[in-house]
Formats: C-alpha cells, structure tokens, sequence
C-alpha cells in the first residue's frame, strides 16, 4: 500500500474510533504514524474558561518524566558568579548586555530562555521580539530566578511550558512517536495532572472539555475523561 494510501486509511479508522483511555490512543497515534521523519506527540486540551478574563487564564510548567525527545538550546541572561552557576548546568548561551544588542538585532538561535531578577530591566527592552514567541523569562513559569542552576536543568530535563490561547485551547508536546507507549503515557499523565492542578478558582461548570492527542501529521484521537479517573 503506499503511503498517500496509508495515510488515509489510518485517519479513516481513526474517525471510527469513539473516546477511547489514554494509553490506547497512544498507541493508536503511534500505529498511524507513517512518515519519515520522528514526529512529535502532542496533547491538546479544550477548557471550559473565558481566556478574556484575567482570572481564568490558564498556564503553567511541568517537568516531563521522559523529556520531550530533543536537546534544547537554552540561554541565560547573567552576571558573576552566576554565569558559571548557568554554565555548569549546562546553559547554551550566557551573557547580558551583549545578548540583548545581538537579539535586538535579529538574533534568535535558541528555545528557552532564563534570567536573575537583577537582569530583568535589561532583558525588559526585548519583550517585543521574545514576547510574541513564548521566550520571555517568567517568574510564574520559574524562569526569573537566582536558582539558575535548577532552571537550566529542569528545562534541559525536559520542561515544558503551557498556556491556553484565545478558544481555551492548550497544546503541549509530551515526547516523539518512537517513543515506547509507557514514557508517552508517563510524559501525559504529568501534563493531565499540571492542568488540571493549575484550573483558576473562577472557573465554573466543566473545566476539561476535551483531550485529545496526535501526531505532527496525524488526526487526532479523542480521549475518555472519565478514564482518567477522580480528580480528573
């Protein structure tokens, strides 16, 4: 069968498919998966909240059991002592005024960023360009911080970064499809788990709408709320 015909058969059984529990769309996903390339798994949320509303905005971070398959090139902004603090966590790119002159100036060959609170009137000038890409340091999602150390490591380990867009709809990458069906699972759960925790106090009626996972190219594949268990 070749591929165009693959492709197609797998997104029609996929669309025979009602709600099904976590670990067996993963392996759906994952037996779909026809292309050449090691395609990312993603987890989309649909939540019941008003994102126009302060209050029910929802976003957040979690460290993936398993990482998400990629090596991440992080850079901190810092001065001192805590540049070799960065540097023997293995931070990518560490500096401070020249950094901010270079990505004023277009540069922008990294994934994630992390500062010392002390920098943030500098790296304050660049939140035009590192705001609208999700690259501007947070002290909510732990990366404005002295402890660079854990920064650097926790995101080096496998950190990722959430927030609902406009329709209350959040995406986040749990891994790669050759990853085994039990890291996928793990690297869900952690992030299920995250959103659920971080569901505003103002938000009324059903807060998890819909989850469903998918491969880069991939349908997606609706999951069972109600098998994720209580609390859920």
């Amino acid at each position: 069968m070749e591929k165009g015909k693959k492709i197609r058969a797998a997104k029609e059984k996929i669309e025979r498919i009602r709600d099904c529990s976590l670990d067996e769309a993963i392996r759906i996903v994952k037996e779909s998966s026809y292309t050449k390339f090691d395609e990312t798994v993603d987890l989309a949320f649909n939540l019941g909240i008003d994102p126009k509303k302060s209050d029910q905005m929802v976003k957040g971070s979690v460290v993936l059991p398993h990482g998400i398959g990629k090596k991440v090139k992080v850079l901190v902004f810092a001065k001192g002592e805590k540049e070799k603090e960065a540097a023997d966590a293995g931070a990518d790119i560490i500096g401070a005024e020249d950094l901010v002159e270079k990505i004023s100036k277009g540069w922008l060959d990294f994934d994630k960023t992390v500062a010392t609170p002390d920098m943030m009137g500098l790296v304050g000038k660049l939140g035009k360009i590192l705001g609208p890409r999700g690259l501007m340091p947070n002290p909510k999602l732990g990366t404005v911080t002295f402890d660079i150390s854990r920064a650097v490591k926790e995101i080096k380990a496998g950190k990722v970064e959430y927030k609902a867009e406009k329709a209350g709809i959040i995406h986040v990458p749990i891994g790669k499809v050759s990853f085994d069906n039990q890291k996928l699972f793990d690297n869900a759960r952690a992030v299920v788990d995250s959103v659920v925790k971080a569901k505003p106090a103002t938000s009324k009626g059903k807060y998890l709408k819909k989850i469903s996972i998918s491969s880069t190219m991939g349908p997606g594949v609706t999951v069972d709320i109600a098998s994720l268990g209580k609390g859920v």
